[in-house]
């Protein structure tokens, strides 16, 4: 699991993602990337930051502009909410489903397993 303590200054960040710090700042304007910032107004890059500018190059190196990026990672993000929700969906029907067996189960009674054969009898 990636941090979200944003440690890491600009030159770092930039160097961890393989990219020019002016990179970074154009990836912020294009709304990319949003790094914390100190009071002084410096930015901070967590390892969830790193992550994400690593996604950022390996789709551009892919041959995305970056309007592309940013939908694609607008996609990716409503995609794992979905997943999300169907998941939690998923389980407050596993739950349903469970609770409806107990029930039906205090309503069954016990049947005879025994087995009564009738003949016909033959009229005289």
């Amino acid at each position: 699991m990636t941090s979200q303590r944003a440690v890491y200054v600009i030159s770092v960040a930039a160097e961890l993602a393989g990219v020019h710090p002016q990179t970074l700042r154009i990836y912020e304007r294009k709304g990319l990337v949003s790094p914390a910032r100190t009071g002084g107004g410096s930015r901070r890059y967590s390892d969830a930051d790193i992550a994400a500018l690593q996604r950022i190059q390996s789709l551009t190196d892919e041959g995305l502009n970056l309007a592309g990026v940013k939908r694609v990672i607008e996609l990716e993000a409503e995609l794992e909410r979905t997943k999300a929700a169907l998941a939690e969906l998923a389980e407050q029907q596993r739950l349903a489903v469970e609770e409806a067996h107990k029930e039906h189960r205090r309503d069954l009674v016990p049947v005879s397993t025994e087995v009564t054969v009738y003949r016909r009898r033959r009229r005289s």
